[in-house]
């Protein structure tokens, strides 16, 4: 089984982390995977490439951190995957792309009509993903 945990670094993801751990389907693959939004062009204008790579990377590490240390305090071996973009879309796409059986996410549970106008990454998956999502609160 091929699981994916997106991750942004909040307390929700490593409740989300803990429920894998603590329910991991036999041989599963997992990826952590954190999805960075692009930064405004009058920020990137000021940065160079290797510079720009470099807060991408210890951005998208910062945001691991947490997950990372509950899979790896179980034992548990994992693969990871950083990018930029839309995090709902992008979070889509490599599911599909990936071929993964599950995608598990933590929620805020701020409720679907504040999700809604708040523009949740968890609504925007359930709503658009062909994988199966299971939202921890």
């Amino acid at each position: 089984m091929k699981v994916l945990l997106p991750v942004d670094g909040s307390a929700v993801n490593a409740r989300a982390a803990r429920y894998l751990v603590k329910h991991w389907p036999e041989g599963a693959q997992v990826t952590l995977l954190n999805v960075d939004v692009p930064l405004n062009e009058h920020v990137t204008g000021h940065l160079d490439a290797q510079s720009l790579a470099k807060f991408r990377t210890d951005n998208g590490n910062a945001a691991l951190r947490r997950a990372r240390r509950i899979l790896k305090d179980a034992g548990h071996i994992h693969d990871e995957k950083l990018l930029v973009g839309d995090p709902g879309a992008e979070i889509i796409d490599v599911a599909k792309r990936g071929k993964y059986d599950l995608i598990v996410m933590g929620s805020h549970g701020r409720g679907v009509l504040k999700s809604l106008f708040l523009g949740s990454v968890v609504v925007k998956v359930l709503a658009n993903s062909t994988v199966p999502v299971l939202v921890i609160r």
